[in-house]
């Protein structure tokens, strides 16, 4: 069984920035793709990053240029450096492990002034 435990998200004035981490335990599978999705209200929950264990990563268009995503793969942690953000950035982040297909359960972002 893996879990996995966001913690980070908050209220913050655009042009903020956030940092989201997520510890995942458990029987993790090995060189699992990692990731950081996002729901809107009304909207489809869709990808901002994800990354390889080796490091290689990919954005969405939106978020590219201002949010990071990085691994500490011998803590088995996630992280989100969201910068510069925006109101239409706030959302349900979720985090995400492949080959297994588990989420975690949700940290609220809320950009607004």
């Amino acid at each position: 069984q893996v879990q996995l435990v966001e913690s980070g998200g908050g209220l913050v004035q655009p042009g903020g920035s956030l940092r989201l981490s997520c510890a995942a335990s458990g029987s993790i599978p090995r060189f699992a793709v990692m990731g950081w999705y996002r729901q809107a209200p009304g909207k489809q929950r869709e990808v901002v990053a994800i990354i390889a264990s080796g490091g290689i990563t990919n954005y969405a268009n939106s978020v590219k240029g201002r949010f990071t995503i990085s691994r500490d793969n011998a803590k088995n942690t996630v992280y989100l450096q969201m910068n510069s953000l925006k109101p239409e950035d706030t959302a349900v982040y979720y985090c995400h492990i492949g080959g297994g297909d588990y989420w975690g359960q949700g940290t609220q972002v809320t950009v607004s002034s």
